[in-house]
Formats: structure tokens, sequence, C-alpha cells
């Protein structure tokens, strides 16, 4: 018997127990956090969680001060790619040359822009992640978040839960997911952490915030 049909042989008989199939998996684990979703108290956990992971926190009390806030963050760039479906008037006061992603632009040509601005589908308050979900026109192809070296963004408070299993509640299982916990980094060679390996090496968020939330 080879390794890999011992392996699996062992799987097969795993998978008995008793001649009976296997038992029901208790799943008694929280579904719900500890703050309401799009609460105060979900904001200031999301905000806390984001800054620890050395992302840059900015509110706005609408979507009337989005335009600002954007260009204000992109002051440095000369450039910067959007998902064809992301509000055009979100990027009415950037500087910056605006290259929509449609037709999709190559990696190469992705590499030579300085910043993206998307959307979001989730934000996590209690590990600092928020969600891209590929299918939505504000967030785009996975691609255009991973390689520009600087990541906005825009992030509405009624989209923040608390818990893991509450944005997987609201997401879509059949599209690619990209979980954002802050700026690319790693810290694999010699403990040195190393910001930008994996995607963008700066991340801003923008959060709307209304006055009651």
């Amino acid at each position: 018997m080879s390794a890999r049909e011992e392996v699996l042989a062992r799987l097969r008989a795993a998978r008995d127990v008793g001649g009976s199939t296997v038992p029901d998996v208790p799943r008694d684990y929280h579904r719900t956090g500890v703050h309401a979703p799009g609460s105060a108290a979900a904001v200031e956990r999301l905000t806390e969680t984001l800054t620890d992971y050395r992302a840059t926190v900015h509110r706005v009390g609408d979507l009337d001060g989005v335009p600002a806030a954007i260009a204000a963050v992109l002051a440095g760039s000369s450039s910067v790619v959007a998902p064809p479906g992301l509000p055009g008037e979100w990027l009415g006061e950037v500087t910056a040359t605006v290259r929509r992603d449609d037709p999709p632009l190559s990696v190469a040509d992705l590499d030579r822009l300085d910043a993206v601005v998307t959307g979001a589908a989730v934000a996590i308050a209690d590990t600092g992640t928020f969600v891209l979900d590929a299918l939505a026109p504000d967030q785009g192809r996975r691609a255009i978040s991973l390689v520009p070296d600087h990541h906005v963004c825009v992030i509405r408070a009624a989209d923040v839960v608390s818990s893991v299993p509450e944005a997987l509640a609201r997401l879509a299982p059949d599209g690619p997911l990209t979980f954002v916990s802050g700026p690319s980094a790693t810290s694999d060679i010699e403990l040195d952490r190393v910001e930008g390996v994996h995607g963008p090496r700066r991340l801003d968020v923008v959060l709307i915030v209304p006055p009651r939330a």
C-alpha cells in the first residue's frame, strides 16, 4: 500500500463511527457579535482595530464628505484606478489622473498606478477587516486592490458588523472574496515587519458615519 492509499484509507475509516455515518458536529458558537450592526459601538471598535493594523481612518458625516476626503488622501498621487461602478462623484475632487478598470487593465498597467479607490461589501469590527466582493461594481476585480501600492476604501457605517459569522451571512459564497486586514505585511524574514509584499503597503479607510450612528 502506497502512502497515498494509506492516508485515504485512514480518512475513509475515520468517517465511520461504529458502522454509522459521521455524527453531527456541534455548531453552537456565537453567530452575533457584542455590538449591533451599524451601531456607534461597532464603528468605534472597527476604528480601533483598523488603527491597530496600521490603517488610517478618516471619518465623514455623509456621502457629501467622501469626495473631499478621498482627494485629501490622494493629494500626493499622480494616478489612480477605480472599479467601473465606483460612483463618479467620489472622485470629483481628485486631481490625479483617474483610470477606470474598463476594459480591464493589465497587471503592468496597474503596477504603474499609484493608488486604487474601492467600496467594500462589509467590515468586521472585531478583527479590523473589510471584505471586497468582486461581484459588486464599486469593488471591481481582485487585481486592482492588490497591485497598486495605496488602497483607499470607502466603508459605510451600516455595513459594519461585529463578528465574522455576521459578515459571512451577508456575503455571497459563489464569488471571489478578498479579506483585508490592514496594509499587506509579512514578518517572515528574521521577524522584521515588511509592508507591501503581497499587496498595498498603505491603507486609508474613509468611514461614513452619520451623526445618528
